[in-house]
């Protein structure tokens, strides 16, 4: 969501901040901003609506040259995106501050200070801290103990970045709840939300906790814990490269993401799985001890996390013989769930950083789970440091707003996760053998699905001018039909739902006519049957099917009815082949209606906020 950047320096920072925007841009944001401490000890800001590019044609106009400065990219909580609701925000020229997150008693604090006599000039809740900052100023503390005595006030979730005039050689951070990582640099440091900022400058980082309050200066970071008492983080040095971050000559990121998909499953596999066995230790030195003890799954994620989650319960109960629930991560939270002995509360999530999710595994540790097990793409993130097991994905940096590779990788992970469980529930040699076997030819069989790109780009000229679909699937194909309905709604903004096929009857069919296409996912499989007679009522109402099928499936073409055959696949892993076609068929409606596609309009990469 929000992105934040920060530098302490001798040299000029902005072209640092400008570049650590630019890279923050995948995570989605509606305007942008940049403040500074410059040679006379006064604060100069510019901020602009709309993309970093245009505040960079502001800069090349009015350059900010200084050694302290802060920039964001914000993503619009309170108030609409607009120059006055950007970040950094001031107060009475004497501090500059950037803001993750959301506070949650930012109207009473508002009223109270208004009663005081601050005068504001946005409809953020950021501004609130701002002015608790400049207040503790006031009293003749530093910059550190104000932004300490300030956060105090606050209710809800921040991650923050302050700079003062009264001292210009320093950038105060404080976390909780929202992810904030420091860069470490010879002779200068910095500060952002996510490592892909700042690695054009440093690839070392100290990931803060929460509750962490730091004082960077050039030569020097100083930690505190939430207890005031100074402390030591850990440094780790990123794998990750500059150049990983690029389109590598594709037109999008996200069609990058998908073709990329044969190397990410691969190297999600590697060193997992050897002569038809699981290797053990995938899991953490616990892990073997662990899922011996595991009587039940519990999921929890969001978005498109939850879908393969949803997809993982037909595996965990199918395959596995183990009970498994799968819940949203933002209701979960508010529910008082009955817990099952020795059940493992399993999370998912790309950034590891998403708020829900994080909220919903704090929540469970009160409970009475077995242990919390991560399914993660970011080493570093904030879930896998609070979870006592973790598989990495290994699915690299995926930078569209729409996850593609993340989404598959996850599939991969839990059916990893399912084969372990399975070990001891029973699964024979055999059945993990051919499992383990299937997942190993997922590379060769989602490049036979990319082959389709050309047909299914065709395809998709026949929906530009759509406003409705629905999709169908029975089984696991049906969470399938729902990711698939979610990536067609997040990047071409066609109204897209899913249900399961033998629903229709039970109202969905009121809505079929010609005017309202039908997708529909049929794998070869044991509902294959029943799915054809679930088509027969479509194509009774007049509604156009249009039918991503098994070629083996007898799936014929005819008036009304077309037909788009995916090389045949074995089932456990027919889910993760058949979303390939559905990404493609996302992407080409959505660049035919010329949509922002890496970048939808109101979404974020990272959702860090509730």
């Amino acid at each position: 969501m929000c992105g934040i950047v920060g530098v302490v320096a001798q040299r000029h920072v902005t072209p640092i901040l400008l570049e650590g925007l630019k890279r923050l841009e995948y995570r989605g944001y509606d305007s942008a901003g940049i403040a500074i401490i410059n040679e006379d000890n006064a604060i100069e800001r510019l901020r602009a609506p709309g993309k970093v590019q245009q505040l960079e044609e502001e800069l090349n106009t009015k350059p900010l040259n200084a050694g302290l400065g802060i920039a964001h990219t914000r993503w619009a909580t309170h108030g609409e995106p607009s120059t006055r609701n950007a970040h950094p925000h001031v107060c009475r020229d004497k501090v500059a501050l950037v803001h993750n997150g959301i506070i949650e008693n930012h109207a009473e604090l508002r009223e109270q200070q208004t009663l005081a006599g601050h005068e504001f000039t946005s409809d953020t809740d950021t501004e609130v801290i701002v002015n608790l900052v400049y207040d503790h100023l006031q009293k003749g503390t530093s910059l550190v103990k104000a932004v300490g005595a300030a956060i105090c006030d606050l209710e809800g979730a921040y991650a923050l970045g302050v700079v003062t005039v009264s001292e210009p050689d320093c950038l105060v951070v404080a976390r909780r709840g929202s992810p904030l990582i420091i860069g470490l640099g010879i002779g200068e440091n910095y500060i952002a939300s996510d490592v892909f900022a700042l690695l054009p400058v440093t690839q070392r980082f100290i990931f803060l906790e929460d509750g962490d309050l730091a004082e960077i200066k050039r030569e020097t970071v100083t930690i505190f814990d939430a207890a005031g008492a100074v402390v030591q983080r850990p440094e780790s040095t990123s794998k990750l490269s500059p150049d990983m971050v690029d389109k590598s000559g594709y037109r999008h990121f996200m069609l990058k993401e998908i073709f990329n998909q044969p190397q990410a499953v691969a190297d999600t596999l590697e060193g997992r799985v050897h002569n038809g066995q699981l290797l053990d230790g995938i899991f953490g030195h616990q892990g073997r001890d662990v899922l011996e003890q595991v009587k039940a799954v519990t999921i929890v994620a969001c978005g498109t996390s939850y879908h393969a989650g949803m997809i993982a319960r037909y595996w965990f109960e199918g395959l596995a013989g183990v009970p498994c629930s799968v819940e949203v991560a933002s209701e979960f939270r508010y529910r008082r769930p009955v817990v099952r002995d020795g059940t493992l509360f399993v999370t998912i999530s790309q950034s590891g950083e998403t708020a829900d999710t994080l909220a919903a595994l704090r929540e469970a540790k009160t409970s009475r789970y077995l242990r919390s097990l991560a399914i993660c793409n970011v080493p570093e993130s904030s879930l896998t440091r609070e979870s006592e097991l973790v598989l990495m994905t290994r699915a690299g940096p995926e930078i569209g707003v729409a996850s593609t590779k993340a989404f598959t990788t996850q599939l991969v992970a839990l059916l990893l996760l399912v084969i372990a469980l399975g070990r001891r529930t029973g699964m024979s040699t055999e059945g993990m053998s051919n499992l383990i076997a299937q997942l190993e030819s997922l590379p060769a069989k989602i490049n036979l699905a990319l082959e389709m790109n050309d047909c299914i780009a065709a395809l998709a000229e026949r929906f530009v001018n759509k406003h409705h679909t629905l999709y169908l699937g029975r089984g696991s194909m049906y969470p399938v039909a729902m990711e698939g309905a979610l990536k067609l709604k997040e990047i071409s903004y066609i109204h897209a739902e899913a249900y399961p096929a033998g629903e229709l009857k039970h109202g969905p069919l009121a809505l079929v006519d010609e005017e309202m296409p039908v997708i529909s996912i049929a794998p070869n499989n044991d509902l294959l049957e029943k799915l054809k007679s679930n088509l027969e009522e479509v194509r009774a109402r007049g509604g156009e099917l249009y039918i991503f099928a098994d070629s083996r499936g007898n799936v014929s073409p005819s008036q009304g009815i077309h037909v788009l055959n995916v090389a045949s696949v074995e089932d456990p892993i027919a889910p993760v082949v058949y979303t390939i076609p559905l990404q493609l068929f996302a992407y080409h409606v959505a660049v035919l209606k010329g949509a922002d596609v890496d970048q939808p309009r109101n979404l974020a990469k990272s959702v860090t906020v509730e």
